[in-house]
């Protein structure tokens, strides 16, 4: 099996994990690890490129950066066991929304929670791109 073949399958799982995932903690854990799974693949951060026309056209930049946020509030949330620095209001935000979340304390009131069907939507769209960038790597 190819890398690239590989990076696919791969990120085909993660994608359905997302998808199968119901409202919970569990699916912000599974966006985190679609979301990391990118970040480590530079093959696949290169199919989201905001320089792609049609990258801009969807504003996949801006979805991808949703969910990043996400990716860096569940980091945040693992790491906020040991003492550090200033993170700043929008990170802090999102542990504690993600900590709500965590403790079923959820209301339209929490961002995140209030965003989880935007996320969904923002997922299956930078799939779609990313498949898209797989075929053209092919060719």
């Amino acid at each position: 099996m190819g890398l690239l073949t590989k990076n696919r399958f791969d990120l085909d799982k993660k994608f359905k994990k997302v998808l199968k995932t119901p409202a919970s903690y569990a699916f912000f854990i599974a966006i985190h690890d679609f979301v990391k799974y990118i970040e480590l693949n530079p093959v696949l951060s290169d199919g989201l490129s905001q320089c792609i026309k049609t990258n801009q056209e969807s504003n996949i930049a801006t979805k991808y950066a949703n969910l990043k946020q996400v990716y860096q509030g569940m980091e945040d949330v693992a790491s906020s066991s040991r003492p550090g620095g200033d993170l700043g209001h929008q990170r802090y935000m999102a542990i504690l929304d993600l900590n709500r979340i965590q403790n079923k304390e959820v209301s339209e009131n929490n961002s995140f929670w209030k965003k989880r069907e935007l996320f969904r939507k923002s997922i299956v769209e930078i799939q779609e791109r990313l498949n898209l960038h797989f075929s053209r790597s092919k060719s």
